[in-house]
């Protein structure tokens, strides 16, 4: 049995619910595979380091926070429904 997901942001956040549920749905529906999401995660990480160089730039706590979330949403997913990894080039 999986645990449930763990939320650092703040869980009445509707946009956080959203987004949890829109990637866990295209997940059930194999639209988005394991790999997908960690690139995804990769490309959240990618922007949080460098935020100067960010063409859609944040606040650099909130890009902070959201590779967190992230994270925590493709470990439950990982753990979830499995799947492949993504390919190490």
């Amino acid at each position: 049995m999986t645990t449930p997901l763990r939320l650092e942001a703040d869980p009445e956040d509707k946009n956080l619910v959203i987004l949890q549920s829109l990637i866990c749905l295209l997940r059930e529906k194999n639209i988005l595979s394991r790999a997908d999401i960690e690139e995804l995660c990769a490309t959240v990480q990618r922007r949080a380091a460098e935020p100067a160089s960010d063409p859609m730039p944040c606040q650099n706590g909130a890009v902070r926070e959201a590779a967190i979330e992230v994270a925590h949403i493709g470990d439950y997913i990982g753990r979830r429904y499995g799947g492949k990894h993504r390919r190490a080039f």
